[in-house]
């Protein structure tokens, strides 16, 4: 598994809910060292023992605790930039969605050995979407549970109205039932597109 996957893990486990919790957790793990580097790949097995781990000590359901590292990744103030990448998806949460076949591709360009399941949405009616993880179960175990977990936080980011379900696995894809109710339904949060890089300096005397 690559490192930036555990690097993930360990730094939402510190984050929400703190260094002494991320050490127990590891020790539980039985893990023999002290932080995942986000450049090295890992036995999937070690990761899953350090999410085992985490069910124990925080006494939440892995998917629970799956769906907060999704949410952990839009709406911590550490992953602004990641954020930031996923609103350039569309100008409103309906076009978001229909970027996201493209989002594997586009973590590659960013990380060249990253690779994320592939994505397939499809509309079964007006505002009514599936999206299947396609080999998520084999390669990415709970990678679908974490989408989830995005797509509520980018719903909220949009300001949309939307109903998820994670219904299980099918043909070895994890899908996910998305319902858009309302697209403009609350405030959005604030996203400025020219404040994406610094204005250029003049070289000139």
């Amino acid at each position: 598994m690559h490192g930036l996957i555990a690097r993930t893990l360990q730094c939402f486990l510190q984050d929400t809910y703190g260094q002494g919790a991320w050490q127990e957790i590891a020790r539980r793990a039985e893990i023999d060292f002290a932080d995942f580097e986000a450049m090295l790949d890992y036995e999937t097995r070690v990761v899953e023992q350090v999410l085992d781990a985490a069910v124990t000590r925080l006494d939440k359901p892995r998917e629970a605790i799956l769906e907060d590292i999704g949410t952990y990744l839009i709406t911590h103030a550490n992953n602004e930039g990641l954020r930031r990448l996923m609103r350039y998806g569309g100008v409103d949460f309906i076009d978001f969605l229909h970027s996201l076949e493209d989002l594997p591709g586009r973590a590659r360009l960013a990380v060249a050995d990253l690779d994320l399941p592939e994505l397939e949405l499809t509309d079964s009616s007006p505002g009514q979407f599936l999206l299947s993880c396609n080999g998520s179960l084999r390669d990415a175990p709970g990678f679908g549970h974490v989408l989830v977990g995005v797509l509520r936080a980018m719903a909220d980011d949009y300001g949309a109205l939307v109903i998820l379900d994670h219904r299980g696995a099918l043909d070895g894809a994890e899908i996910i039932d998305i319902t858009v109710v309302e697209t403009d339904f609350a405030e959005g949060r604030e996203f400025d597109l020219g404040a994406v890089l610094p204005a250029r300096r003049s070289t000139a005397p």
